[in-house]
């Protein structure tokens, strides 16, 4: 029987750095996650499994293969690999450092479904996708990718409290808190003014930024794009309208802080922001929007008028069951620190300018 704790046991056991197996219809893989096991002697493995992406930059993948950066990718070398040598190839942030050393040979992956769920877990526990495989080592938990997909099933996801919170903008405000079992991830929503089924609020979907929301970074524009909402949607109050803030635990838009800040070196070495995350063998867009539907639906809201503009989110929420009557700008100015990041938004990611 499938049980989704399995899932919470596998992201703690690779947080630590402990082996966990991970199952599929088409068989099985013991991996040992590169970047946080401890490094200790007698360690190797004949085996990798790396992202696509990461594959690509080995010259192991074409450039079609790397258009899923997160897809898996099973490597062996000329020797075994030790620990150390795994976690230098797994990190893009080391190539400088570490040239990297073939020949290297991609091998086909028997157990696909459980290659990709192990690429999937090595996101949401926020560490590098890339795992040493068949170590011998003891395994700490045991996972499959049914188990997986129940664990990301949105419907699992409820109201655990609610209270008035008075903010800046409006203080008329009432704070929502959801939360699903197993996962650490506390999503709230603010709701601006009084909720009424006459009129659709005004929804602003934002993903967590810590360097831009709290300690207010100018390499992105999520501090302002935070202020910028709550300003629009205190003017909808005023006017006898309401807003919905979703603020949705998904740094990094789902890779994590860590690897975040990973990009943020890469970009610093000239990447633009799509090329560093697929650098590091992750998805350039992984948020969750599945869980922001599932949080309107536990308010009982069905039709929004949504403040983005990036037509995916509108694409998405349609695609869910949310009507979305129309698209309001979100528009605000560039800085010396943005102007390229709000320019790859534009250019590669669809993002239009007003």
């Amino acid at each position: 029987m499938s049980d989704a704790r399995n899932v919470a046991r596998a992201l703690d056991a690779l947080r630590h750095g402990w082996a966990i197996r991970v199952t599929g219809v088409d068989g099985a893989l013991d991996l040992l996650p590169a970047e946080t096991a401890f490094v200790q002697p007698g360690i190797y493995a004949a085996r990798l499994l790396i992202s696509d992406a990461r594959a690509a930059t080995l010259k192991l993948a074409n450039q079609r293969d790397a258009a899923v950066p997160e897809a898996p990718v099973l490597i062996r070398g000329a020797e075994p690999f030790s620990l150390s040598g795994a976690r230098n190839l797994a990190d893009p942030a080391q190539d400088l450092g570490n040239p990297l050393r073939g020949p290297f040979k991609a091998d086909p992956i028997e157990p696909r479904e459980a290659a990709v769920a192990a690429m999937e877990l090595a996101r949401l526990a926020g560490i590098l996708p890339a795992f040493m495989v068949s170590t011998g080592v003891e395994i700490a938990a045991e996972v499959s990718a049914e188990e997986l997909a129940v664990f990301k099933d949105p419907r699992g996801l409820t109201i655990q409290a609610r209270a008035r919170l008075p903010v800046a903008p409006c203080d008329d405000a009432e704070i929502v808190a959801f939360r699903a079992r197993d996962d650490l991830r506390e999503h709230v929503a603010l709701v601006l003014g009084v909720q009424t089924s006459e009129r659709e609020p005004l929804v602003r979907l934002h993903s967590e930024c810590l360097t831009g929301d709290v300690l207010g970074s100018l390499k992105c524009d999520c501090g302002p794009q935070l202020d910028g909402a709550l300003a629009q949607m205190a003017d909808e109050v005023a006017k006898g309208g309401w807003g919905v803030l979703l603020y949705l635990r998904q740094e990094g838009r789902g890779i994590g802080l860590i690897n975040k800040l990973r990009a943020y070196e890469l970009q610093d070495q000239g990447f633009d922001t799509v090329d560093a995350n697929e650098r590091l063998g992750l998805p350039s867009e992984a948020r969750d929007f599945p869980v922001a539907v599932r949080m309107l639906d536990l308010l009982g809201v069905s039709r929004v008028r949504l403040l983005t503009n990036n037509p995916m989110k509108v694409a998405a929420l349609q695609e869910l069951g949310i009507e979305v009557s129309e698209r309001v700008p979100h528009e605000l100015p560039a800085n010396p620190h943005n102007a390229r990041y709000l320019a790859t938004k534009r250019d590669r990611s669809g993002h239009l300018l007003r």
